[in-house]
Parts: C-alpha cells; sequence; structure tokens
C-alpha cells in the first residue's frame, strides 16, 4: 500500500514586517534595533527550515510580508530566496499582500517568482491546486490588496470549489470582534468565511494567535490567525511567543492546529509588587532578578522588557521623584550592557500608589480633601479645546509640541493630573496634621 496522500501538513504564517526599521528604539539603542530589524528576517528563515523539516505540503504566507511600500532590496530578496529554498525541495508557496503591502503601492525588485511560487493578485480570487506525486490533495485560494486602505469584505468573493481534497483560503483581514486596535481593513464576520464552504482560513492582520473556529467538515471550517512571526513593540498584543502553525492534515481533514515559536526577540511586561521592598537599592536587585529570569524563560532568544511598578507604600514617594525612574531605567540598561543576547529595559512604569487612601481622604473635610475635590472636577475629556485652555505663545517650538500632543492624548493627561495629586497628598502627609 502506498503513503497515504490525504494526510499531510502545512505551514501558516503571516504578518512577517520584514525588515521593520524600529525608528524609535534606534535613536537610543542602536544595537537593540539591529538586532530587532535583523530578528524579522531570521523569523522568516525560521519558518523556511521548520516548513521543510516537517516536509510541509505548502507555506501559506497571509499578508503583510513587508512592513511598508518602501520594501527594502534587502528583504525582498531574502523572501525571494526562502521561497526558492522550498521550491527547490518541491513545495509550494502561496503569498497574498496586505494593508502594509497592498499590489499597488510600493517598489518590486523581484520580476519572476520560481513555478512554485503564487502571489495572488488583486484584481479576483484565484484557486490553485496543490498535487503531490500527480494528485490534487488540496486547492488555495486567495486574494491581495490593491491599496492600503481596503474596506471591501473580501471574504464574500471566496466560495468552495468542485474537486477533491482540502479547501484552503488565504485572507488578510479584520474579523469582528477579535482584537482592538486593529484597523477595520476588509472587516468580515465568522459567518462570512463559513459561507464559503472552505475547510480551513489561513488568516492574518490581527497579531495575536486566535483560533477562531475548528469542525471537521464543509461549512464548519478551522479559522486561524497565526498571529506574527516577531513581536514589534511592547503593545499587549505582542508579549507571547511570537511564530508559525503547523497545519496536519488526517485523510483529507484539518486534525491538529501546532503553534510553532520562530522569533528571535520576546517583548515581556512583568508587574513588579512594591509594597515589600525596603528601598530603591532592593527595589533594583528586585528588577536585576526579574531581567535575568525573563532571559532565562526566553529559551535562548534576547528580550525587551518593560516593568511596571504596583502596589502602596512607603517606596511610592521615592519613585514619585522627578526623573527617578529614568535615572532607575538608565542604570539597568547599563548594566544590561550591548552583549549579543540581551535584556534591554524598555521602560519602568510606576503604578505605584501612596500608603494614604483617597476615600479617606475625601472624608475628612481638609484642605486635602478641597484639593481632591478639585482635581477630580477637572474635565475627564480634555481634548475639546474648550475644556482646558492652555496658553502655548511664546513656549519654544519642541516644548510646544510636546504640551500639544499631551493635550490631546486623554490617557497621558488624566495620568499626569493623577501623578500631580499623588505627589501633592504625598507632602501633604509628610508635613502631617
Amino acid at each position: 500500500m502506498g503513503p497515504d496522500r490525504r494526510s499531510f501538513c502545512f505551514v501558516h504564517a503571516a504578518d512577517l514586517h520584514l525588515d521593520t526599521p524600529f525608528k524609535g528604539i534606534r535613536e537610543v539603542a542602536p544595537f537593540v534595533a539591529d538586532a530587532l530589524r535583523e530578528a524579522s528576517l531570521e523569523a522568516f528563515d525560521a519558518i523556511v527550515e521548520l516548513t521543510l523539516e516537517r516536509d510541509a505540503a505548502f507555506l501559506l504566507v497571509a499578508g503583510d510580508v513587508y512592513d511598508g511600500a518602501e520594501r527594502g532590496l534587502r528583504a525582498q530578496l531574502r523572501f525571494r530566496d526562502g521561497l526558492a529554498r522550498l521550491a527547490r525541495a518541491g513545495i509550494a508557496s502561496f503569498v497574498v499582500h496586505g494593508n502594509h503591502d497592498p499590489v499597488a503601492t510600493g517598489w518590486s525588485a523581484v520580476g519572476a517568482w520560481p513555478d512554485a511560487v503564487t502571489v495572488f493578485g488583486c484584481d479576483e480570487v484565484a484557486v490553485v491546486p496543490v498535487e503531490r506525486d500527480g494528485t490534487v490533495i488540496a486547492t488555495v485560494q486567495g486574494i491581495s490588496y490593491a491599496t492600503s486602505a481596503t474596506t471591501e469584505n473580501l471574504a464574500l468573493r471566496f466560495a468552495r470549489p468542485a474537486g477533491p481534497g482540502l479547501h484552503v483560503g488565504l485572507l488578510h483581514c479584520n474579523v469582528e470582534g477579535v482584537a482592538a486596535g486593529y484597523a477595520n481593513y476588509s472587516p468580515c464576520t465568522l459567518d462570512d468565511l463559513r459561507r464559503s464552504g472552505l475547510d480551513y482560513f489561513a488568516l492574518g492582520h490581527i497579531h495575536q494567535r486566535r483560533v477562531l473556529a475548528g469542525g471537521r467538515g464543509t461549512g464548519d471550517p478551522y479559522v486561524v490567525y497565526p498571529g506574527n512571526t516577531q513581536a514589534r513593540s511592547p503593545r499587549t498584543g505582542e508579549l507571547e511567543p511570537k511564530g508559525a502553525v503547523v497545519v496536519h492534515v488526517d485523510d483529507g481533514v484539518v486534525d491538529q492546529v501546532e503553534f510553532v515559536a520562530c522569533d528571535r526577540v520576546r517583548f515581556a511586561e512583568v508587574p513588579v509588587p512594591v509594597a515589600d521592598l525596603a528601598d530603591l537599592a532592593e527595589l533594583e536587585e528586585r528588577l536585576a532578578e526579574l531581567g535575568r529570569a525573563e532571559l532565562d524563560a526566553a529559551e535562548g532568544r534576547s528580550v525587551v522588557l518593560r516593568a511596571r511598578l504596583v502596589g502602596r507604600g512607603g517606596l511610592h514617594r521615592d519613585l514619585a521623584r522627578p526623573g527617578l525612574t529614568e535615572e532607575l531605567l538608565r542604570h539597568l540598561r547599563d548594566e544590561a550592557g550591548d552583549r549579543r543576547r540581551f535584556c534591554w529595559w524598555d521602560e519602568v512604569i510606576d503604578a505605584t500608589a501612596p500608603a494614604v487612601e483617597r476615600d479617606e481622604v475625601r472624608g475628612r473635610g481638609d484642605f486635602a480633601a478641597d484639593l481632591l475635590e478639585l482635581a477630580e472636577a477637572l474635565p475627564s475629556r480634555p481634548g475639546d479645546p474648550s475644556a482646558l485652555a492652555v496658553d502655548l505663545s511664546g513656549v519654544p517650538r519642541t516644548l510646544a509640541g510636546s504640551v500639544e500632543s499631551i493635550l490631546s492624548d486623554d490617557g497621558r493627561l488624566a495620568a499626569l493630573v493623577d501623578q500631580a495629586v499623588t505627589l501633592a497628598l504625598d507632602e501633604l502627609a509628610a508635613e502631617g496634621p
């Protein structure tokens, strides 16, 4: 009996964002920015290796191959060379473009792709069969974005074709209700995807792993976001291992979706309680320990780390001193150095609270209570110019720009007001009755 051609695997990746420049980090830590820029390319290399190691039938890349319209030469050649390696091994690749790298914008350095590579166009959904040993084991259909701000529900264009094999759709889109904070490009619902009749939808755009649906029959497809291949910032959605999924097909039906980490640098945020810490020296020791622990847990990868100091206690007063957390951050960075495998401290956030309880202050009827009442009466949404007027005439342009940025950001302004109230209450508490 020959091999079971209806049992195989394929690899699904998305949101490679190859050669992302990381301009903000470059200003303070060029070696970290360089490592992150290389990490996006090395993560793709790891996905190619994974596809070869698993003898996958094909690789799917669900959009945002590049980070922007500029599409650097290095990124394009690295992507071409990786797909060429797969083609030489007889493994097909299928690619769609998303909102970061739409077809109609950007420069392409690659005039022709290997025969085993399909880059889907933006005019219509195309359907391509996948064969092994002369037998069709699957079809893959997909469509790319023509322009960045694609608002058409492209999912409605997909339909199950006639013929044997697993039927797969490849799409960069925003499924309703999955995750906040992502642009609503090619918006669709889970029911829209189900109505296609396909067996597996390989999605991109959301940088978090999500298996939205999984069944064993027509009309109940697997719908999967693999997340991005390499974390790009300390945002909540980036704080997890990144890579690709290996999709296992048993007797023509999707049986398992297996995540495999392929990233090279991890982002992490750790809460650090301060209530039991005696002084700043002990806090610095605790942070250094946490940095080493995160590095050990990263399985050989580097780490970009953010600490959030939480809790109440006497240490709060020291942390509220102007420039204190910035000085602590500089010390941690100096201690970390610029080793090849590093723990880079991105930020130390002071979210501690004073020992004094605000509810208790409100009921005292003294000056502190009046101060708290006045602060809490400030506009909750001061983005309206009439709500909080600030005269910036005569202020240096760079400083005025910073102030305007703060005033337009409700969250930042509220945090600054809260910090100012905390400092005032601390000072009043220190002076005594």
